[in-house]
C-alpha cells in the first residue's frame, strides 16, 4: 500500500473516530488491512508540505475558484496540553483569551468561494531558536521567521499557483504597513482588514508628506461614511470605515476596517470582510469534526503528518458539504449515530441478560 492509499485510509479515520486516533486503533478498525507499523511509518515518513498540499487539492480549488474569491489569512493554536514540549508543539500566545497555550500554532491561507472553503496553503510555527528572557531570566523558545514572513509566504504561494482570487482577508494582526505593500503592489491584488483604534493616519497626500497624523479613533467618523486616509509607510491612499458590531454577551464594539480598493462602498467593505468568518468554523471544524487534538504523536515530524492529514480530512468533509447539503457537525453527528446504532445491534447479537422478565 503506498502513502498515497495511506494517507485515504488514515484521513477517513479521523473523520470516523470520537477519541484517540492511534495506530493500533486504526488497524483494529480495517480489521489488520493495515498494520500498525504501516501507519507509525507513514506519519514518521516523508514530511508532507504545503507544496504537497496544493497538489491534492488543486483541482477541488479549480472547479470553485472565481476572480470574486478571496483569500483568507488566519492563524490558530491546537491545544496539547499534556504532549511533550518540542520546536512546534511548545507555549504560544493566544490573543483571543490573552494568555499563552501550550500547543501547535499553525497558519491557514483558507479560498472561500460559493459557500466553499478549502485549505490552499498552510504553515506550523516552529519555534526552533532558544534564549534567555532578559526581564525573567527564563529561557524560551521563538521562531526564527515571524508570522508576518510567513503570512506573506503564504500569499506569495497563492499568488504563484495562479489561484483567481480579489481580495485578501485578514484581522488586526496583520495590518502592518509592510503586508499591506505587499499585497497591493507585488501580488497586485486588494485587502480589506481592520486596523487599531490609535494608529495615526493622515486625511490628505499633503498631511502625510509633512507628518500630521491623527489617531483613527480621533476623527470621529459617522456611521456608514467612507473616508480616504493615508497611513505611514503605504505609498497609496486607502479607505476607511467604522462598523459597530454586537458580541454575544450583548455589548458593543467597534471595528475599523480599511480597504485598497478605492471602488467599494461602505456596504461593499463590510459584506467582503464578513466572508473572513469563514476562518472560523475551519478552525473549528479541524478540531470537533477530523481530530486534530487527538492524536498521541510524539515527533515533530509525526505531529506535523497528522496535521496535514487533518486538513485532508477537512476538505473531505467540506466536499461532502456540497454533496450532502450537511454541514461538517450533521456529518459528524450522522457518522456517530451509525456508529452507536451499529454498536446497539452488535450488543444484541452477544444476547445479555434482559432486566425485564
Amino acid at each position: 500500500m503506498n502513502r498515497a492509499q495511506l494517507l485515504d485510509i488514515y484521513s477517513d479515520y479521523l473523520l470516523s473516530a470520537f477519541g484517540a486516533t492511534t495506530a493500533t486503533g486504526l488497524s483494529s478498525v480495517v480489521n489488520g488491512s493495515v498494520t500498525h507499523d504501516q501507519i507509525t511509518r507513514f506519519l514518521g515518513g516523508e514530511l508532507h508540505t504545503s507544496a504537497d498540499l496544493w497538489r491534492l487539492v488543486k483541482r477541488y480549488v479549480r472547479q470553485i475558484e472565481g476572480a470574486d474569491g478571496v483569500l483568507i489569512l488566519d492563524d490558530s493554536i491546537a491545544e496539547k496540553p499534556y504532549t511533550d514540549e518540542n520546536d512546534i508543539i511548545c507555549w504560544h500566545y493566544d490573543h483571543t483569551s490573552g494568555g499563552v497555550i501550550k500547543g501547535i500554532n499553525f497558519m491557514t491561507a483558507l479560498y472561500h468561494r460559493q459557500d466553499i472553503s478549502l485549505p490552499v496553503g498552510f504553515a506550523l510555527i516552529a519555534k526552533t531558536e532558544e534564549y534567555v528572557d532578559a526581564k525573567t531570566g527564563q529561557t524560551k523558545r521563538r521562531s526564527p521567521i515571524s508570522k508576518n514572513e510567513l503570512y506573506r509566504t503564504l500569499i506569495q504561494q497563492a499568488a504563484t499557483n495562479q489561484i483567481a482570487f480579489r481580495y485578501v482577508l485578514s484581522d488586526v494582526w496583520f495590518a502592518a504597513a509592510e503586508n499591506m505593500m505587499f499585497i497591493k503592489q507585488t501580488v497586485k491584488c486588494d485587502f480589506v482588514m481592520p486596523i487599531k483604534s490609535n494608529r495615526k493616519v493622515a486625511l490628505s497626500w499633503t498631511d502625510k508628506q509633512q507628518g500630521r497624523y491623527q489617531r483613527v479613533e480621533s476623527l470621529g467618523l459617522a456611521d456608514e461614511a467612507v473616508q480616504e486616509i493615508y497611513l505611514e509607510s503605504v505609498d497609496f491612499p486607502l479607505l476607511l470605515v467604522k462598523q459597530l458590531f454586537t458580541n454575544e454577551d450583548g455589548s458593543t464594539g467597534i471595528l475599523y476596517l480599511t480597504t485598497s480598493d478605492l471602488t467599494l462602498s461602505f456596504n461593499g467593505i463590510t459584506t467582503t470582510y464578513r466572508k473572513r468568518w469563514h476562518v472560523e468554523p475551519y478552525h473549528k471544524s479541524l478540531k470537533q469534526n477530523a481530530s486534530l487534538e487527538k492524536s498521541p504523536t510524539q515527533t515533530v515530524v509525526s505531529q506535523s503528518n497528522h496535521f496535514f492529514a487533518v486538513l485532508c480530512a477537512y476538505i473531505k468533509l467540506e466536499w461532502l458539504k456540497s454533496s450532502t447539503h450537511l454541514n461538517h457537525f450533521a456529518i459528524k453527528a450522522q457518522l456517530y449515530l451509525a456508529a452507536v446504532q451499529t454498536a446497539f445491534r452488535s450488543l444484541a447479537a452477544l444476547q445479555p441478560i434482559r432486566l425485564a422478565a
